[in-house]
């Protein structure tokens, strides 16, 4: 009795069939073709196309032998690799993973390179390459439809909330001056200008030598702090991250105290910033040193535990330093709470160091986008990571140790600020970092405010007004991260 044909299925080897071919006896290894949709696959590696006309082929372990009578339509079942899920070695387009380059297009929202739409945040068409499957291609293309455009009106917004904010630090102090005549004086100052405001002598000088010149520095301050926290956000992409991450914090404080203590307490006021600067730039690279060393490349990771471990061991020096001259512990805690009065001096002293490490970020947003997909991704879209990873470092770290020199250990504004921005404005860092920089600015000038009245005439730390607004706020942070994670 000749055995049992089957649609689909291979049953056993045979002579080889011509077309047509009717005999239960005829069939043999060989090659099958469907006329209708369908895949096939041996029971070991093999390929196979669809939809169509199917092909199976396979070397000894996957040859297959079918009765039939010609042509059938029908699904041949295996347990090899099949169409969706066959692996390859070269490019390909679509859902199938491959070891190559993939290629893939998709109309998503996400966060990468778009050839319509840019970087940053909204809806469109984009374009990705895989570096090790398509599936990666398709999510970096998914990400690709992102428009990175600073809206005017997001641009307007900021800086009409900085203006805002300096004009009240102008207003409020100890002396009332009339708000017309602030901005009198301010239409005064300007180019082909003249305007008669009427302050007297000692307003004019308390206007001038005091409140400008306090509003600019918190201004400055705020804004590298802010731009500088995006920056090393985006380099580590970790939301938590702040201008202090590698040691900058640690080092000023342990240079501004040894400067203190050595020169018993006569150090010049010029003094203080230099040591403050030079702490911090020492920090931050002698923590890049370690994390190199202990990890190739140093890596995010490694750069992190490097700068902790910088840190405690700077603060531990510092704290037997503060010891050896107890007297001085008010005005070494003084400069450690942070104080934006330092006048024009100041303010003309970081003014060059912010220059340079703001036009640095800045032109590095593209880059931090490209970064944010990933190392490998990035790698892949030909991304140097390593350079852009050291340039954004060092730029940021230049701006930390400039604010630091000037106004102290400021807390928290390089973490509340960016996610603000981000909230508000886009998570694209071609948004993040020239809002950040303005937002930061408005920030820390409302800050100086409230430190300058809460107390009056007394006046509070601002470091301690940045602390009661960004610990809430930091929690906050932690509070959403742990439900998204969840």
């Amino acid at each position: 009795m000749p055995p049992p044909r089957s649609e689909g299925r291979d049953v056993r080897p045979g002579r080889p069939v011509s077309p047509g071919d009717t005999s239960p006896d005829s069939s043999s290894p060989g090659t099958e073709t469907g006329v209708g949709p369908g895949t096939a696959a041996g029971p070991g590696p093999g390929t196979a196309t669809g939809p169509g006309p199917g092909t199976a082929t396979g070397p000894d372990a996957d040859t297959e032998t079918t009765t039939g009578t010609g042509p059938k339509t029908g699904t041949d079942t295996g347990t090899g690799p099949g169409i969706g899920m066959d692996t390859g070695t070269g490019p390909r387009t679509g859902t199938a993973t491959g070891t190559g380059l993939g290629t893939a297009t998709g109309t998503v929202t996400g966060h990468g390179i778009g050839t319509d739409s840019g970087i940053g945040k909204g809806t469109g068409p984009g374009i990705g390459i895989g570096a090790e499957s398509d599936v990666a291609g398709w999510e970096a293309g998914a990400r690709g439809g992102q428009a990175a455009r600073l809206s005017p009106l997001v641009a307007l917004s900021a800086v009409g909330v900085l203006l805002m904010s300096m004009f009240a630090g102008l207003l409020v102090g100890a002396a009332g001056i009339a708000p017309r005549d602030v901005m009198l004086q301010l239409l005064d100052w300007l180019p082909f200008v003249s305007a008669d405001s009427g302050l007297a002598p000692v307003e004019l000088g308390l206007l001038t030598e005091l409140r400008l010149p306090r509003v600019l520095l918190a201004a400055i301050v705020g804004g590298l702090l802010a731009i500088a926290g995006a920056g090393y956000q985006g380099v580590f992409r970790n939301p938590l991250a702040d201008p202090y991450l590698l040691g900058a914090a640690a080092g000023a404080g342990l240079a501004t105290t040894a400067a203190i203590v050595f020169t018993g307490g006569d150090v010049e006021a010029i003094g203080i910033p230099a040591a403050a600067f030079a702490g911090a730039v020492g920090g931050v690279l002698l923590a890049y040193a370690l994390g190199s060393a202990a990890g190739r490349g140093g890596g995010t990771a490694t750069l992190v535990l490097a700068g902790v471990a910088v840190t405690s061991f700077l603060t531990a020096i510092q704290t037997f330093l503060q010891q050896l001259r107890v007297e001085e512990l008010q005005r070494i805690y003084a400069w450690i709470l942070g104080d934006v009065g330092g006048g024009w001096g100041q303010v003309t002293l970081v003014a060059p160091y912010a220059a340079v490490s703001v036009v640095v970020m800045l032109l590095h947003g593209r880059l931090l986008d490209v970064l944010s997909v990933g190392d490998d991704e990035a790698v892949t879209l030909g991304l140097n990571v390593a350079r852009v990873r050291l340039v954004v470092l060092l730029a940021a770290s230049l701006a930390t140790a400039a604010a630091v020199a000037v106004s102290g250990l400021i807390g928290f504004v390089g973490i509340v600020v960016p996610h603000v921005v981000r909230r508000l404005a886009g998570a694209s860092y071609r948004i993040v970092l020239p809002i950040s920089l303005v937002g930061g600015a408005a920030f820390l000038v409302l800050a100086d405010l409230v430190a300058r009245t809460v107390l009056a005439p007394a006046e509070l730390p601002i470091g301690v007004v940045t602390a009661f607004v960004g610990a809430p706020f930091f929690v906050a942070v932690l509070r959403v991260a742990r439900r998204v994670e969840t």
